[in-house]
């Protein structure tokens, strides 16, 4: 089945709840639309606020509600890999996204993202907030925040360039020189690559590279790298004859910061953090 977007207004008093109105409408079984909607496929707008993920099937309905269900059944039963919380204080906490995970979720649902992983994690906190994004198909550490001021702070830290990011990088052929700054634009802005070789493989002739970011573009360390013919691993979008059967070789490995909140240095080694959780 591919992709299904419902959409509906009530225009006249109804006597069914929510999830029994879209299994009525839809054709589509209680107990899926139950499901979706506890993944957030179901939206709802009520009075004059604006849309709104709805989890309780037993949610009423009043003239004038409108409704929008985004229903992807692949999406929906497909397994996906789980976040592993590697830190935590009162305001934020650190977390290993692994790939092929979302940083946050579409209108499709939100379950397969580290937000709201994080979320049912952590019942204690009210709310999760993005701080930034990870690609769906890199991993490594990311930053939740569990208050809207503290993820103002730490986005700002981000957008300043104030955050020292490092990542781990597996790339097709034997990187020359050892050390290297890629300065080439990126959709008509400045973005800078810096690189270190780690080691080559001789047998499958890739290189490992620890690459640190001066700037955040979209893609930057997957489009540099391809740009100068050295494309990751198992980008499924950049290079050529660099497909591999362990999916995208690219790992942020490390986040450096003043925390914004405490004045203290946060040094977060995804090595390190690994080996004591």
């Amino acid at each position: 089945m591919q992709k299904q977007h419902y959409s509906y207004k009530i225009t006249d008093p109804v006597t069914q709840n929510l999830a029994d109105f879209l299994a009525t409408q839809t054709g589509i079984s209680k107990t899926r639309i139950k499901a979706a909607m506890l993944n957030g496929a179901v939206w709802l707008r009520q009075n004059k606020a604006g849309l709104r993920r709805v989890r309780r099937a037993t949610t009423t309905l009043h003239r004038g509600d409108q409704i929008e269900f985004y229903y992807d059944a692949a999406l929906q039963h497909k397994h996906h890999p789980v976040a592993t919380q590697l830190w935590s204080c009162k305001e934020y906490s650190l977390w290993y996204k692994p790939a092929g995970l979302l940083a946050q979720g579409t209108h499709y649902g939100d379950h397969a993202c580290v937000l709201r992983q994080a979320e049912l994690a952590m019942p204690a906190v009210k709310q999760t907030f993005l701080v930034h994004r990870l690609d769906r198909e890199a991993s490594g550490l990311m930053l939740i925040a569990h208050s809207s001021a503290a993820a103002h702070q730490l986005s700002e830290l981000f957008k300043a360039q104030r955050i020292q990011k490092r990542y781990n990088v597996v790339v097709k052929g034997r990187v020359e020189p050892a050390q290297g700054k890629i300065d080439l634009p990126l959709d008509g802005k400045s973005a800078l690559t810096e690189y270190t070789l780690q080691d080559f493989d001789a047998a499958t002739q890739t290189s490992t590279l620890n690459v640190e970011i001066k700037t955040g573009r979209t893609h930057q360390i997957r489009r540099h790298l391809a740009a100068i013919g050295f494309p990751v691993m198992g980008d499924p979008e950049y290079g050529q004859q660099n497909k591999n059967t362990e999916g995208l070789q690219l790992t942020a490995a490390y986040l450096g910061f003043v925390c914004p909140l405490s004045g203290q240095q946060r040094n977060f080694d995804l090595a390190v953090l690994l080996t004591t959780t």
